[in-house]
């Protein structure tokens, strides 16, 4: 065994999207870095789908880049494919989604990697961790290096134990191509995490030539979506369609003809799989008076002629798979390229990470992605960018950056993982968010872009930036709150005429061209947004402030939950586990009743008087009933 002759900071492993966040965070935060992955071909590879946002997947893009991440300006400049979801509803629910090219995302992210000071890149199979009195201090490679260090980030992604799924046939794989990890799965039990099984899958990938685009719709995309706050002037590639289909009865029976030969179906797969993006197989079966699902033909890439077949996740044999494609009359000839697979992994068992996505029992050692178990790219890169940071912070001394609820979806995400037990693969939606018409896409650098700028992420110019954009809209919604114009006799305010359903801010500068200002789309879409929905912002904001008395009273490290009077067993059992920071994440967690909150309450004022923990009553108790 030969050590190698630097001691790093921070060592990331795995350069999955989780594992590029954490390496480029650290790295920028003054940190000596070392990103460890098996293949430096493979670094942010899109093994799924070739697209980067969608619902809430958007929102959370956003917030990395406020934060000073780097996935939505890869994604802004290798787009093939851009579009605004949900556009017709209320803005709470937007979402930016782009088609990538998913190789010039790959090799764009890559080399950004590669150019960032403080950052090494090394070709390397993690077999064991190095922890000493209970803290990590290095890690092993399977070529019989050492690397020694003070903060890990492990973002191993569908590698750890990797079981891949063709009808009867399974082989290991990290994915399809890719060998597994077998060494770190039994390093972490060695260390006492409890690991489980989730499974995950991905469609078949059909040549485009092979295709009749006469039966599909076309779906074109939006000019002028992006993901980045920062215009760095860099071109967009340029833009193609997507295309849409459907099933048919044919393609249902075939399917229910051969589901004993699923996987799924046959007991041969174990772990769980996400819910809200099932297997054809699952679909057939537990959606049957359907009679057609929908199905979206997504280009691959510019150089490429692979289409991706969204919708037709499957484990079904090749075979089976040929055939109910074939039965989809836009699919008629298809050509499959890639086989549908079904994946099985480990991951570490809910409530053995904190806040800070730091392990529990192993200090310095951070969880970033599937190894939580969450699926998606966003959801992956969200965590990395704060694994990473808490990581660097953890090295110089720093108390971790923690996102409330109220904050951001990271926070949200977050705060799932650690409180509430997982049984499936965890996927972000709006509707896991509480105060979402806060949380918008579109605010995403109002809100958080100040902890990137604590943080060392975000330099000067650009939180100048925010700074001034949050002071222009102040201001300019004063005093449109001041200008009075006559209409029909009447005289109204400008904001309360921007406020009425049939105007704009676009509109009003027409209308009232001497009294308006133009302080570009983004401002002008902030000001208008603000004074519409003036009332649901302030009740939520009033919601969020009451609530705020739990989340502002902290738990002590290490209280003990056994020594409370009244509290009910399973509370105890679920507190002890989870060990909440406040009241309001004690809240939260599945088994824990407001009446033992109360209880609770009661025995922190008793422990901590209110002069010094800020808890001047009891009174808040009502309000959590």
């Amino acid at each position: 065994m030969w050590k190698f002759p630097v001691r790093y900071d921070v060592i990331v492993i795995g350069g999955g999207h989780a594992g590029c966040e954490a390496a480029l965070a650290s790295a920028r935060m003054g940190l000596r870095t070392l990103l460890l992955t098996m293949n430096l071909d493979t670094i942010a590879k899109m093994s799924c789908n070739p697209a980067v946002g969608g619902i809430a997947k958007g929102h959370i893009v956003r917030e990395i880049d406020a934060l000073g991440g780097e996935m939505g300006k890869v994604i802004d400049v290798t787009g093939i494919q851009y579009r605004m979801l949900n556009a017709t509803k209320g803005p709470a629910v937007w979402a930016p989604r782009a088609q990538a090219d998913k190789l010039a995302y790959q090799t764009e992210m890559k080399h950004r990697m590669e150019q960032t000071p403080n950052l090494e890149i090394k070709q390397g199979t993690i077999e064991d961790l190095v922890i000493e009195n209970d803290r990590v201090c290095g890690v092993i490679t399977k070529e019989g290096i050492t690397y020694d260090c003070q903060a890990i980030v492990l973002s191993s992604g569908t590698f750890l134990r990797g079981l891949l799924h063709i009808g009867e046939t399974n082989y290991s794989g990290g994915r399809a191509g890719d060998q597994p990890s077998v060494g770190m799965s039994a390093s972490l039990e060695k260390y006492g995490l409890k690991l489980g099984r989730l499974k995950t899958g991905t469609p078949p990938r059909v040549n485009k030539r092979s295709i009749d685009y006469s039966h599909t719709e076309e779906q074109p995309g939006e000019p002028g979506v992006k993901f980045s706050y920062d215009d760095e002037g860099l071109p967009r590639l340029p833009q193609v369609s997507c295309h849409i289909t459907y099933t048919t009865e044919e393609t249902k029976q075939i399917i229910l003809a051969n589901i004993h030969r699923s996987p799924m179906y046959s007991g041969q797969i174990k772990g769980v799989g996400p819910r809200y993006c099932p297997s054809i197989e699952d679909k057939v079966v537990r959606f049957s008076d359907k009679e057609r699902h929908q199905i979206f033909l997504e280009p691959e890439g510019l150089q490429t002629q692979e289409v991706y077949v969204n919708g037709v996740s499957s484990s079904l044999p090749f075979d089976v798979q040929l055939a109910f494609i074939r039965s989809i009359p836009a699919l008629k000839h298809a050509e499959i390229m890639r086989p549908a697979y079904a994946i099985e992994y480990d991951y570490v068992v809910s409530g053995q990470i904190d806040f800070s996505l730091e392990c529990k029992n192993v200090e310095g050692l951070f969880l970033a992605g599937q190894i939580n178990g969450t699926s998606g790219y966003e959801e992956a890169a969200g965590q990395g960018l704060i694994a990473g940071i808490n990581a660097a912070n953890k090295v110089l001394g720093r108390s971790p950056l923690i996102l409330k609820r109220s904050e951001a979806y990271i926070g949200v995400m977050i705060d799932d993982l650690v409180t509430k037990g997982l049984d499936e693969p965890y996927r972000m939606f709006t509707s896991r968010a509480e105060h979402r018409l806060l949380l918008r896409q579109d605010n995403a650098d109002l809100r958080l872009r100040h902890y990137g700028y604590e943080a060392g992420l975000i330099d000067q110019t650009r939180y100048n930036r925010v700074r001034d954009k949050q002071r222009i809209m102040e201001e300019e919604s004063q005093r449109l709150g001041k200008i009075f114009r006559q209409m029909n006799g009447k005289g109204y305010t400008l904001a309360q005429l921007l406020c009425r359903p049939e105007n704009s801010y676009a509109s009003l500068l027409q209308d009232y061209p001497d009294a308006i200002q133009d302080f570009g789309e983004d401002i002008n879409f902030q000001i208008e947004l603000n004074l519409k929905y003036a009332g649901y912002i302030n009740r939520q904001t009033t919601e969020v402030a009451k609530l705020a008395h739990v989340e502002n009273i902290q738990i002590p490290e290490g209280f003990d939950y056994q020594s409370v009077s009244g509290l009910r067993n399973e509370a105890r059992q679920k507190l002890s586990k989870v060990c909440p920071q406040n009241l309001g994440q004690a809240l939260r967690i599945s088994g824990v009743s407001p009446a033992d909150i109360s209880i609770l309450m009661i025995s922190l004022m008793r422990h901590r008087p209110a002069e010094k923990g800020g808890m001047t009553s009891s009174s808040g108790c009502c309000e959590l009933e």
